[in-house]
Parts: C-alpha cells; sequence; structure tokens
C-alpha cells in the first residue's frame, strides 16, 4: 500500500514522505487525482477522501481489478467515479464505462455524481433503466455517452435491439451493490453483458456485503484483484442508535402511528415488505393525517422518481418503501428508520438502517418484532454483533390511539380496494388516471358516475 502511495505522489511533486505521514491528513490529490478532479471535489465539498476511498484509488489509477467492501454511506461512488473519471481525461474516448446497478433510483443517483464530478471536463451520461420509454435511451445511446449507468435487463435489452449499439471498445465495467444485483437474479444477464464487453478492461466490484455469488462472479470477472475492505465485519455506522419494539402484530399499525407522533419534526424512512403494504400503509397514515408518500415497485418510473423527490425536498417528512429503496440511497435528512416489517434476509437489515445516520450525522433506527418475528430478530443481532435496546413507549398511550388507527385501517382496505377495481376498469379504458393525489380517493368520487354509465351502454 505504502508504495503506491509514493508512486501517485510522485506526481503530485512531494516526496515519499507521504507514506509515512497519518491517513488523516491525506487529499484526493495525494491519492494521485488530476487538479480538475480535485477542484469538482472541492465544490461538492469533499474535503478529504473516506477510507475506502484512500485505499481503492491509488490503486484503481495503477490500473488494477478492485473488490471494495465498505458499509454503506461510506463514499463507494466516489471510489469508482474518480478513478474512472480520471482515466477518461488521460485517453477520451466514448462508451468508456459501464456502471451496473441494481435498482433504478441508484442509477441515477449514480449518474448525478458522475455528472457532478465531471461538469467541467464535459462527461456526458446515459441512464439505461426499466420503466422509461426505451426509444429515447436509444437517442442518447446514439450519441455515445462516455458512461453508461445501467441495471442489467434493460441494457441487455439495447444490446440485442438498439442498432449501432455496443460494447466492444469498453474499458471499465463497475457493479455497485454487487450482490444485491446477483440476489435479484440477474445473473444470467450479468451472464450475457459479461459475454460481449472486452476481455481486457477494469473491473470493479463494489458491495457493503459480500455472499457466494459475488465471490463466484468475481472470479469470472477479474483479473487478480484487490480487496480493498474498510470493514471486515458486517457492521452498521456508530452514530446509529438502534432500537427494537416486541409487539403483537395487531397492533403494528397503532404503535407505528405513536413512534411518529412521539418523534414528530423528524423525516422517516419506514420499510414495508410487499408493495401493497407499503401502499396500504401510505393510504392509513395519510387518512390520519401525516404526509406520507410511497416508493415501491409496482408504481410506474416517473412516480418513483417523483416521491424520491418529493422526500428529498421535504416537501413530505415520510417515505414508506420496499426494498427498492433499501440500497445506495441517498437521501442526507433522513433522521429515522423503521422496520415495519422486518427484512427477511439479515443482510437487507444493514442497508435500510444505512439510509439514515450518512457521512457522520447521527439517526435512529427502530425495528418492529412481532410474535412470529423472533427468530429473524435474532439472526439480525447475530449478524451485527449487538443485543439492541427496547425502545421506550408508554402502552396505555399507544392503545388510546386503536380507535382511530382501526377507523383509518378500515378507510385505506376501501381505498386499496377501490383502487384496484379502478386499475381494472382503467386497463379496459386505457387510460390512467391514478395520481398520487388521487389514490386519496377523491377522484373516484367524483368519477365514479361516469364510469358506470359507460359501463352501462
Amino acid at each position: 500500500m505504502a508504495a503506491s502511495v509514493e508512486h501517485d505522489s510522485l506526481e503530485s511533486m512531494e516526496a515519499p514522505q507521504t507514506a509515512v505521514e497519518v491517513e488523516e491528513t491525506k487529499t484526493f490529490k495525494d491519492l494521485g487525482v488530476t487538479d480538475v478532479l480535485c477542484e469538482a471535489c472541492d465544490q461538492l465539498g469533499w474535503t478529504k477522501p473516506t477510507k475506502i476511498q484512500i485505499e481503492a484509488i491509488p490503486l484503481a489509477l495503477q490500473g488494477r481489478d478492485i473488490i471494495g467492501l465498505a458499509e454503506t454511506g461510506s463514499g463507494k461512488t466516489g471510489a469508482f467515479a474518480l478513478p474512472i473519471l480520471n482515466a477518461l481525461l488521460e485517453t477520451p474516448q466514448r462508451l468508456f464505462a459501464l456502471v451496473l446497478t441494481p435498482t433504478r433510483e441508484l442509477a441515477f443517483q449514480i449518474s448525478e455524481q458522475f455528472e457532478a464530478l465531471g461538469s467541467s471536463i464535459g462527461v456526458q451520461c446515459a441512464v439505461i433503466v426499466g420503466g422509461i420509454d426505451s426509444m429515447s435511451q436509444s437517442l442518447a445511446l446514439a450519441k455515445k455517452p462516455h458512461i453508461v449507468i445501467a441495471t442489467p435487463g434493460r441494457l441487455i435489452d439495447h444490446l440485442e435491439n438498439t442498432k449501432g449499439f455496443n460494447l466492444r471498445a469498453l474499458k471499465y465495467l463497475v457493479m455497485d451493490e454487487a450482490d444485491r444485483i446477483l440476489n435479484m437474479d440477474f445473473e444470467t444477464e450479468v451472464d450475457k453483458i459479461l459475454k460481449v464487453i472486452p476481455r481486457d478492461r477494469k473491473t470493479f466490484l463494489f458491495s457493503a456485503t459480500m455472499t457466494k455469488k459475488v465471490q463466484k462472479l468475481q472470479r469470472a470477472a477479474l483479473k487478480n484483484p484487490v480487496k480493498c475492505a474498510v470493514s471486515s465485519k458486517y457492521q452498521t455506522v456508530e452514530k446509529l442508535q438502534q432500537y427494537y419494539l416486541f409487539i403483537p402484530s395487531k397492533f403494528k399499525d397503532t404503535y407505528l402511528v405513536y413512534i411518529l407522533n412521539e418523534l414528530a419534526g423528524n423525516s422517516f424512512m419506514i420499510f414495508c415488505s410487499t408493495c401493497n403494504n407499503t401502499q396500504r400503509t401510505a393510504l392509513l397514515l395519510r387518512n390520519l393525517g401525516f404526509t406520507a408518500i410511497p416508493l415501491h415497485g409496482q408504481m410506474s418510473q416517473s412516480k418513483r422518481l417523483g416521491s424520491l423527490n418529493k422526500f428529498k425536498a421535504k416537501a413530505r417528512s415520510i417515505l414508506l418503501a420496499t426494498d427498492v429503496a433499501s440500497r445506495g440511497l441517498d437521501i442526507p435528512h433522513v433522521d429515522v428508520v423503521v422496520n415495519f416489517d422486518i427484512p427477511t434476509h439479515s443482510k437487507d437489515y444493514i442497508h435500510r438502517v444505512g439510509r439514515t445516520a450518512r457521512a457522520g450525522r447521527s439517526g435512529k433506527a427502530i425495528t418492529f418484532v412481532t410474535q412470529y418475528d423472533v427468530e429473524l430478530f435474532q439472526r439480525i443481532e447475530h449478524l451485527i454483533g449487538k443485543k439492541l435496546p427496547v425502545f421506550p413507549t408508554q402502552d396505555d398511550e399507544v392503545m388510546m390511539l386503536t380507535e382511530r388507527v382501526t377507523e383509518a385501517q378500515r378507510f385505506a382496505r376501501m381505498e386499496l380496494r377501490e383502487h384496484g377495481e379502478k386499475k381494472k376498469r382503467s386497463r379496459e379504458d386505457a387510460g390512467d388516471n391514478d395520481d398520487t393525489e388521487g389514490a386519496i380517493g377523491v377522484r373516484n368520487k367524483v368519477a365514479g358516475g361516469k364510469m358506470k354509465k359507460r359501463k352501462g351502454r
């Protein structure tokens, strides 16, 4: 490691002393990043590199393949974006790098980072994900951007169907959240992609958790890689206060409302296990006057980004999400993460609670444990190696909420049912009118009459 630092710091004319210096005082320049990019980092407010960046960037600049293991919120994107942009400056070419991500939102976020870092040097990115019109994507690819950020499925689509688009000149391949890409059963897609890109390329695998599948992939895709592990054991950030609540499953909703009242004024991310439950809970909370907004896989892509942006802009203080949003999304101001449904894979727990307490801020995570989740919860405790404390609640206060919550549950169920029927109808009429505000149920009542008449004819 020391040797590599010496080698890189020669460019910045600082003799080998950097090897002896304390890690704290490193700057991006010491790591060997060119001046233009160092300025870009300053503008973004990245003053000093994070641990994973200190480890990975010098090696990446030497042209090694890298496996980066670091907990979420540790600056992984910068660790692969900077070396790629650095290399792009030395040998400019189109379709230079491909970044694969498991979820669409993460793809947009990575693209934002690339564009922010590369704005002064005119880097062009294309985001290729499902749920968005593929024609406009084909046009973007025809312009041959420098960097393509994609989810595997849609990329294969374009490789097979878009004329004149290939990745034969590719120099860099990055897989962010590699274990999730493989867990979402993109294995066949990843294999296909590996077949159509050049063998002599640089490959970076980044993930917060390592699984057997990733190890299998690294044998197939990487040439004598270096492992940069910031933390070998799975861990959560120190500044994160984690609690659990042991409650009967029928009072889950009531306790959720209680917690939202207790910690009012914070912004929340609430994780549910299914799209349906996410929607139901969002409706439930709206009926009780909370500004809640859902984000899940059954929403159209424009709505998903809309939800995310409303939450980021603090127009809504509660985001209800499935695991779609549990990885990599960087929303600075999440104060509390609530695991409303306990995650079935204990590694997902680490990713979910990683949405809060990012980049040195503090945060809370509260996990609901019902009578059916005890074993799963013990697995999580075992994985992070901590016993979690109980979140203090006043049970009599919680029970006072039951009546209102039960009523809201009833409304939410009715709205979900209406929503389901409306979807069926709108499929027949091919009209998409389930706008987020419309989901409150106002629209249904207004349009109810018209619809029935139409059926009658």
